[in-house]
């Protein structure tokens, strides 16, 4: 690791350790804030790896409650604060399981590089959510409002929903699917605005991403795939929940949002164009260093994650981690 990313790495951990106060967990590890390092990132990627194989593909979907997270890698804190990087994971993966059989845990790390790289073309996709979180709340009527601060406080009476919302308030973590339920529940059970949801959880999540997080929600929500939503299902949670939840009276159709978006924003080179601005002003001149890990995905992330998924054996290649 160089000098430079040494100091990145001591900055970051120092920055995940701040958001972990004592009463919070990662995992059930129940790690403390001393174990926010890259030295902690990289011990746990060793005990997940021999688990990204085939054992990863048949139970990644399930959320056995905060209790047991071992179905996952949890590894996404310390990525979010670039302790550990997509590459080192795959690396690491691939050393021990072929790509056919790590094929959907290899998928999982490429989902959030497309994120990043879909956003960082498309920057006002960004900008325009983070502007709307304000107005949207300030507009909510009486009812909403009230609603909007059950579901924040996990009191709407939803079964499951209720303890996501507290278990993301007091652990700073959320199973992938979990996320996807609460937002579904939110968006079309509650009829929350999205953007109102998203904010919840990039305030919570120790992983909080703007690319992952908003994109997500806005999957979900049916305009980042425009007429693609997802809809929870009460006999698809307690599939996935091993019974523990079977929430009554959700929605059973998701109706269409409307958040002002126009369809396929027209792609900008990554060069944040406003940042640079606004240190010229003051005479700093921005230098951009991009890992080659994004520098070779990114410009592929541009016509959804399907035709991305078919080229990540190339990638994979030109990372030299494929014959």
């Amino acid at each position: 690791m160089t000098a430079e990313a040494a100091g990145c790495s001591r900055w970051a951990s120092r920055r995940l350790s701040a958001s972990l106060p004592h009463d919070r967990a990662v995992t059930a590890h129940n790690a403390p804030p001393s174990a926010a390092s890259r030295a902690e990132g990289l011990t746990r990627l060793t005990d997940f790896v021999p688990r990204a194989g085939r054992a990863y593909a048949a139970e990644r979907n399930t959320d056995h409650g905060p209790g047991d997270p071992t179905n996952v890698s949890t590894l996404s804190p310390w990525v979010r604060h670039r302790l550990v990087t997509e590459r080192e994971i795959v690396a690491a993966v691939l050393e021990r399981h072929r790509l056919a059989s790590a094929e959907k845990f290899v998928q999982e790390v490429y989902w959030r590089t497309y994120w990043k790289g879909w956003l960082e073309r498309r920057p006002s996709v960004w900008t325009r959510y983070s502007a709307s979180v304000a107005p949207t709340l300030d507009g909510l009527s009486a009812a909403e409002r009230a609603t909007y601060d059950d579901a924040v406080a996990g009191r709407t009476g939803i079964d499951g929903f209720d303890h996501w919302a507290r278990e993301l308030v007091e652990t700073g973590y959320l199973h992938n699917h979990a996320r996807m339920w609460f937002a579904s529940i939110w968006i079309f059970t509650l009829r929350l605005p999205w953007q109102l949801g998203a904010d919840f959880f990039l305030r919570h999540l120790l992983d909080g991403d703007p690319a992952s997080n908003t994109l997500s929600w806005r999957w979900v929500a049916g305009l980042q795939t425009v007429g693609k939503t997802y809809l929870a299902t009460a006999d698809n949670i307690a599939r996935y929940t091993d019974g523990r939840f079977r929430p009554r009276g959700l929605s059973t159709v998701a109706h269409a949002v409307d958040d002002g978006s126009v369809e396929n924003d027209a792609p900008v080179s990554p060069a944040g164009p406003a940042l640079a601005a606004a240190l010229r002003a003051e005479g700093i001149p921005l230098h951009r260093q991009l890992r080659g890990w994004d520098a070779r995905a990114w410009p592929h992330a541009h016509r959804g994650f399907f035709p991305f998924n078919e080229r990540i054996p190339e990638l994979l290649r030109e990372e030299q981690m494929l014959d």
